[in-house]
């Protein structure tokens, strides 16, 4: 809960490279619905091999590795676990399922937490659903094989109340609006992995509650393209910059612009292949256009600007405007009202 104290999140200075990194995930957020309705074939694929390389990633970046084999027909649902690394890869499969599928059910509570961590390992024989009951160490073995304390994580009779205060505080700053949602969700995601409230799987359950949070924010690139799967790619970045804005987290005086940086990179990195695999780029002018004609199509028959701004915001209100009076001296579009109310309808000119 640290990096959700006012204190700490006012003296963060936002770099400039942030606002850009915000503003095209913003813009990719927009492309979701384009996306959905031109390549609907596509997308239905990438989920299926999303949750494949999710489950696979997420408990493999654990050592939790099942052969290749036996973990298609288990993740395709043709078989039982038979072990409990096969019992571990089960459980997640299931949880992000829920996840893709009823993110809007979840609330952020210990009781959501808890629940995740004992329908992630209830296939298996691990303490599941319950806070840690000894004190516990985040620890990273060296090259030379001698194993090291990297990170002392709060103590197992202190994590019920942080883990209070982290919801409570997550919640509430949600609900103010004042911090940007992804900035917000990737302090979340932090403390939670500092505080390291489970005696096992705390790793695997900071990755669903990011994708849950995401989706929750409108970013649902997780249900086709695998984060799990980038964060593994990039798995020495992922524990150096974890290593290093983890320190003094105790005392609030941490660096959370490294983690910040890192966790926006694997959303655009996310993004970015998602394009690439429907084959979409919309960069100039005519492109704008067309994604504001895609997004009419897909509007009710009678709608606002502010409507179709939501619809596309990548394409500037001025253009929008353009491209609607355009398409009323065509005849396809009519204004209904004046002023605010105003509407715009469509007309049917066959």
């Amino acid at each position: 809960m640290r990096s959700l104290d006012h204190n700490f999140l006012e003296r963060q200075t936002i770099p400039l490279e942030f606002v850009g990194s915000l503003r095209a995930l913003g813009e990719y957020r927009g492309k979701q619905e384009l996306f959905s309705r031109q390549t609907p074939q596509v997308l239905n694929t990438l989920k299926q091999i999303a949750i494949i390389q999710s489950t696979e990633s997420s408990n493999r970046i654990e050592g939790v590795i099942v052969p290749g084999k036996r973990l298609k027909e288990l993740l395709e649902e043709k078989t039982t676990p038979k072990s409990q690394p096969e019992a571990e890869v089960v459980g997640y499969r299931d949880v992000l399922t829920r996840i893709h599928t009823s993110f809007d059910r979840y609330s952020i509570t210990t009781e959501t937490i808890l629940k995740i961590h004992a329908d992630m390992l209830r296939p298996t024989e691990l303490p599941a659903g319950l806070w840690k009951k000894m004190d516990n160490t985040v620890e990273e073995r060296l090259p030379d094989g001698r194993w090291i304390t990297r990170f002392v994580p709060v103590s197992a009779r202190e994590t019920p109340y942080y883990m209070e205060e982290l919801c409570a505080r997550f919640n509430r700053l949600r609900e103010e609006g004042r911090v940007d949602h992804l900035l917000l969700i990737h302090a979340f995601v932090l403390d939670f992995l500092c505080i390291h409230p489970f005696t096992d799987g705390n790793g695997r359950v900071s990755r669903l509650l990011t994708v849950l949070l995401l989706h929750q924010a409108g970013y649902e690139v997780g249900r086709y393209i695998s984060l799990e799967r980038l964060i593994e790619e990039s798995k020495e970045t992922y524990y150096e910059v974890l290593n290093q804005v983890s320190a003094n987290w105790h005392e609030g005086r941490h660096q959370i612009l490294p983690w910040w940086r890192y966790s926006l990179g694997i959303l655009i990195a996310a993004y970015k292949e998602l394009e690439d695999r429907v084959g979409v780029v919309r960069t100039n002018r005519g492109a704008k256009t067309a994604w504001a004609l895609d997004a009419i199509k897909g509007l009710p028959e009678k709608f606002t600007i502010a409507e179709l701004a939501r619809a596309c915001p990548g394409v500037s209100r001025p253009m929008i405007r353009v491209i609607l009076e355009k398409l009323r001296s065509e005849g396809k579009l009519e204004v209904i009202g004046t002023g605010r109310g105003a509407m715009w309808g469509k007309r049917d000119n066959d």
